[in-house]
């Protein structure tokens, strides 16, 4: 269970995609067997470990280019687990449904239900800026606005969350190793969501311009997000993307297949100006694309 913090009050509840509680957008799981009509309609390249190398795009489509270190790139070259890795929550339990992704990605969830959907985009942002080395720019905000960033924590900055208030001050000794990053970072899945990371973003407003690394959000409490992990065009410009996500309880980060059309499965067609997206395990309405 997660904290939201509220300018009046701090309350527990879910800030992430909780399955009890967005049924009406949790769509019905698909026939298995479409995934043996899509087992050979496009190349996987099993024995690769990461997504350009894995995912090949369908007939008449190539692969669009991502600047080496932009944060596309990041994640269209991170390390994936070994084809056919089950996604597993935060306690090393699989979940249920396990025909609905087609890769997982090689990053650890850690060992509370903390890294959720909105964390598991917060937490390949910041690994990206880590890596990186641009250590000024990884900083987030709280559900309640407040904004805390690495390098205040490295210093030993702590939050300190007393009945309607977040307080600041130093409580620890200097540590930038890459454990006091992800305590850093369990911090922050414990107090951001979906508000506050839909208030840090920026909207699309041009289907030209979807890239790797953009998220399709409901912000919410709980509300749900996904990530374009990957993109290809044709001749004519249509473009084709791959969709990522974390979920509830904290699970695995994954490659989502496309259930909807399992002859272009993992790959998605995407419009900034529907009326409402699908993707495997959630429905997006109205539709609503931001970038960092």
């Amino acid at each position: 269970m997660k904290k939201v913090i509220t300018g009046i009050i701090v309350i527990l509840i879910y800030t992430g995609c909780t399955k009890e509680k967005i049924s009406d957008r949790l769509l019905p799981e698909p026939d298995q067997n479409e995934r043996l009509i899509a087992e050979n309609a496009l190349k996987i390249n099993k024995g690769k470990n990461t997504i350009r190398e894995r995912f090949s795009p369908p007939e008449g489509y190539d692969w669009i280019e991502e600047k080496p270190g932009s944060f596309g790139y990041f994640i269209e070259n991170f390390k994936l687990k070994p084809y056919g890795s089950q996604i597993v929550k935060y306690d090393g339990k699989p979940i249920s449904t396990q025909h609905l992704h087609e890769a997982v990605f090689d990053i650890d969830t850690g060992n509370k239900d903390l890294q959720q959907c909105a964390d598991a985009v917060i937490r390949m942002r910041a690994e990206y800026l880590y890596k990186a080395k641009k250590f000024n720019e990884i900083k987030f905000h709280f559900t309640s606005g407040d904004l805390f960033s690495w390098n205040d924590y490295k210093n030993g900055t702590r939050a300190f969350v007393s009945g309607n208030s977040v307080n600041f001050r130093k409580a620890a000794s200097f540590d930038d190793s890459y454990q006091s990053f992800r305590n850093y970072l369990d911090v922050i899945f414990n107090y951001a969501g979906t508000i506050s990371l839909n208030k840090e973003t920026k909207p699309v407003n041009k289907n030209s311009d979807l890239k790797t690394g953009d998220i399709l959000i409901t912000p919410g409490s709980p509300g749900h997000i996904v990530f374009i992990s990957g993109v290809c065009r044709n001749k004519e410009g249509k473009r084709l993307f791959l969709l990522s996500e974390g979920f509830t309880p904290a699970q695995s980060v994954h490659v989502l297949s496309n259930p909807f059309n399992p002859y272009f499965t993992p790959w998605y067609d995407l419009d900034i100006h529907a009326e409402e997206t699908k993707t495997a395990r959630y429905f997006f309405k109205p539709t609503n694309f931001r970038s960092f």
